[in-house]
């Protein structure tokens, strides 16, 4: 699939995943919830294991919302998921809670900023390394953007300073883009920000499920965090089959935005 044809407000973000976790389990997993467009799961280049995260692109918003909503924190081989949107509206993109974290260890990967920053608030898009063009390799210091300035606030009193890997963390607003000088988090920003959220509605709550959607009881939702267990990975479902081609596919990866 070309880059610019996925659909990245219908794409999920899956963090906190076992290394044994399978393009095709998130795919079966994730029907269930609604029609799976596609799954990628990054691996490691040596040992060709899951690196702890992936995404899953559904047909539709309302399917990744909706699958947002019931498989957040469902288990897999004991371990919870961490999901979130891939993107978010621009009305949680464009409120200043954005974060600079410097000295960074070069063995820190996006998975790791994720499951640590995140538990400080929602993150609401992938944590962005700053990485060489050419080989990939860390520059040392990385983005992460919050919903809101509670959660940003958190985490530079909390992780400022901390070791992350083998250094200690640079934790702090980051610059605006206009080229100014000034950081993100002043006074202003936080009046606009909290202004844009009560004029549009709280949203945090996420939207209700639909009762019309049937979602396999074997399925934990988040409030009783039981451990979904998996048939042996074989693809999309017998009954998604005729849509993505023949028994035993596994869908093309894709690779998510910087």
């Amino acid at each position: 699939m070309a880059h610019n044809d996925r659909n990245q407000d219908a794409t999920l973000y899956i963090g906190n995943l076992d290394e044994r976790v399978t393009d095709s389990l998130i795919w079966e997993l994730m029907t269930q919830a609604g029609p799976v467009v596609n799954v990628h799961l990054p691996k490691d280049r040596v040992t060709q294991t899951t690196q702890g995260y992936g995404f899953c692109e559904f047909q539709s918003e309302d399917d990744a919302e909706y699958a947002l909503k019931i498989m957040n924190s469902v288990k897999l081989y004991g371990k919870p998921m961490r999901i979130n949107k891939a993107s978010q509206d621009k009305k949680y993109l464009d409120i200043g809670a954005n974060l600079f974290i410097g000295n960074l260890d070069p063995d820190v990967d996006e998975k790791l900023l994720y499951d640590t920053f995140g538990a400080f608030g929602k993150i609401v898009q992938p944590p962005k390394i700053g990485r060489d063009p050419d080989t990939n390799q860390s520059k040392g210091y990385a983005f992460i953007n919050y919903d809101s300035f509670e959660a940003s606030d958190s985490a530079i009193e909390a992780m400022n300073g901390q070791y992350l890997g083998q250094k200690p963390i640079n934790v702090s607003y980051a610059l605006k883009k206009d080229g100014k000088g000034e950081r993100h988090g002043s006074a202003a920003e936080r009046l606009l920000a909290a202004q844009a959220k009560k004029n549009l509605g709280d949203t945090s709550a996420g939207p209700a499920i639909p009762n019309k959607r049937f979602v396999d009881t074997s399925i934990s939702s988040p409030q009783t965090s039981q451990t979904y267990s998996p048939a042996p990975p074989s693809g999309p479902p017998p009954h998604m089959q005729s849509r993505f081609q023949a028994p035993g596919y596994i869908p093309p990866p894709f690779h998510p935005n910087k």
